[in-house]
């Protein structure tokens, strides 16, 4: 057997894309019986470098996390600019976004699924990391994120 582009254990958050993430939210709670998480915004593209097919965007969301054991459910609302979440939304509407896996190396995991057809189309930086997203839609059935963390300080 050869070498594993993802490593399975490595999978650690779904995505959904909403409208309403503040309904949604309080939604899950109920349904989880868990507080409501605080609903955060992702920084100004100067903060987290985002690129969407290439090109620069102020791509922003609203973002609350559940934290589910070993599995994160994140929810995520397009607010500005394009984006792959604003993408997804409006064309499927609320639902699927991405299945996350941590990675050693986000560029170089991106490099191997673009082989087997899928295509990168959203990158950007955290405070503690880098994401990419890959649209592995056609070989695979769905958006992957890659989350590769940095060192501690």
């Amino acid at each position: 057997m050869s070498n594993p582009i993802l490593n399975p254990a490595a999978i650690c958050q779904i995505a959904l894309v909403v409208n309403d993430i503040e309904r949604v939210a309080k939604n899950y709670a109920t349904v989880f019986g868990v507080p409501v998480p605080p609903v955060i915004e992702s920084g100004p593209a100067s903060e987290t470098q985002i690129a969407y097919r290439g090109k620069t965007t102020p791509g922003r969301a609203k973002l609350a996390f559940f934290n589910l054991g070993a599995l994160q459910l994140e929810l995520i609302e397009p607010i500005d600019g394009p984006s792959t979440w604003r993408e997804v939304l409006d064309k499927n509407g609320p639902g699927l976004h991405h299945i996350a896996f941590k990675v050693p190396n986000s560029k170089q995991t991106s490099q191997a699924l673009e082989k087997i057809g899928a295509t990168t189309v959203q990158t950007g930086d955290f405070t503690t990391g880098n994401y990419s997203y890959v649209d592995a839609t056609q070989p695979l059935g769905a958006v992957l994120e890659l989350l590769e963390f940095y060192p501690p300080r």
